[in-house]
């Protein structure tokens, strides 16, 4: 173990170099990540295709080094689950590689997993509602951009909480927004790496404004910055863009200010477009899988928010996830099985939703996130992936 790490430590050479590793613009000649046997099984690509510091790949010594102490220290907390390297690589770049912070997020995010039972979600979640809240807030993937990632897509102007809660609950809302983020880690994104080639680690995301307004955003602010609270503090870094389309007008006015308590990386990410979107859109995402009411050329059986179209439903790259190993037979498409997390439609317990927002929200000034005077399609929504 020792000399495991002793081959890591800055200016030491790993016995599979023999020449530095930069992570500067120019890609190094021999990018490669420092596997481990116990947790890193992977069966796509694990180099990422753009060099960037601290990303698979294109680490430095110091950095593989920091991914192995901290394993270490996890391990010797007890844990076991999650230590592969991609994802530990994921926390540190999140915490700009402060090994502590990297690990107190990480053990933040197992505590809320155990507690939320993430874990058991994907396999025992039953959405049966969605189609009906999709006529107020549709939230899905579809098909994937240019680059070969999913694309995520969300419309706030029809959003009606008076008419959801009729429907659903808050907590159930959040419930799906889980399971839809653990079906992204996997299978959506090993689908789209076998697809492609290459590693994919993060996703493409459009956020329609069509529509939105003062009144909507502070009716649903509360609903909006629990949901962004979980996807910034425990799964971080899946952002790869970001489109903001049919911002109304003063709202890129208002972004500048925003910005400038965001992470820069994550500002080079965001792209605040009107209603004339679709030109800077179509870069990023081919035409014919971008569905029709957004200017593209698909329309799915069914429509395209409830057809979950992508790789991850191709048997020529799918794979049983990993949370189906201890599920009953059923094939991912499939309906899940309905468990144990069932909630009386129409109610919310909204006491227990404010506590939850609190939790979060300390959460959030411990990570550093300023989000005051922000709506929550500005800085909630860029720092909910990033």
């Amino acid at each position: 173990m020792a000399s495991h790490l002793k081959n890591h430590l800055p200016g030491q050479k790993s016995s599979k170099e023999t020449t530095p590793r930069t992570s500067t613009t120019q890609a190094p000649s021999n990018p490669h990540v420092d596997l481990d046997p116990k947790y890193d099984d992977y069966d796509f690509p694990t180099t990422a295709p753009e060099t960037q510091s601290g990303h698979p790949g294109h680490t430095t010594r110091e950095q593989d080094a920091q991914v192995y102490q901290l394993r270490q220290m996890l391990e010797q907390a007890g844990y076991t689950e999650r230590l592969d390297t991609l994802t530990l690589l994921r926390f540190l770049r999140a915490r700009k590689f402060n090994v502590e912070q990297a690990k107190t997020m990480f053990m933040d995010s197992e505590k809320w997993r155990k507690e939320f039972g993430t874990d058991d979600l994907p396999r025992t979640f039953d959405y049966k509602e969605k189609s009906q809240v999709f006529q107020y807030y549709p939230q899905y993937y579809h098909k994937t951009d240019k680059d070969g990632r999913p694309v995520y897509i969300e419309q706030l102007g029809n959003i009606d909480l008076t008419a959801m809660y009729k429907i659903t609950t808050a907590d159930r809302m959040l419930r799906n927004l889980v399971v839809e983020y653990e079906k992204l880690a996997d299978p959506r994104l090993p689908a789209c790496c076998r697809k492609s080639g290459r590693l994919l680690e993060t996703c493409c995301s459009i956020i329609d404004l069509k529509g939105v307004g003062v009144s909507k955003v502070s009716s649903v602010y509360g609903y909006v910055k629990s949901a962004s609270a979980i996807l910034q503090n425990y799964y971080p870094e899946r952002l790869g863009k970001l489109y903001l389309i049919n911002a109304p007008w003063g709202f890129s006015g208002a972004f500048n200010f925003v910005k400038g308590f965001l992470d820069p990386v994550t500002v080079q990410k965001i792209h605040i477009l009107g209603s004339d979107y679709l030109p800077k859109l179509l870069e990023q995402v081919p035409k014919e899988n971008l569905p029709k009411q957004f200017g593209g050329d698909c329309e799915c059986e069914g429509g395209c928010a409830l057809s979950d179209a992508g790789p991850w439903q191709d048997p020529k790259w799918v794979k049983p996830p990993k949370w189906a190993k201890h599920s009953p037979p059923s094939g991912y498409g499939e309906k899940e099985a309905t468990g144990g997390l069932k909630a009386e439609a129409g109610v919310i317990d909204h006491e227990k939703l404010n506590e939850g927002v609190q939790n979060m929200d300390v959460g959030e000034r411990k990570a550093g996130q300023v989000e005051q005077g922000a709506t929550p399609s500005m800085a909630s929504t860029a720092n909910a992936h990033a």
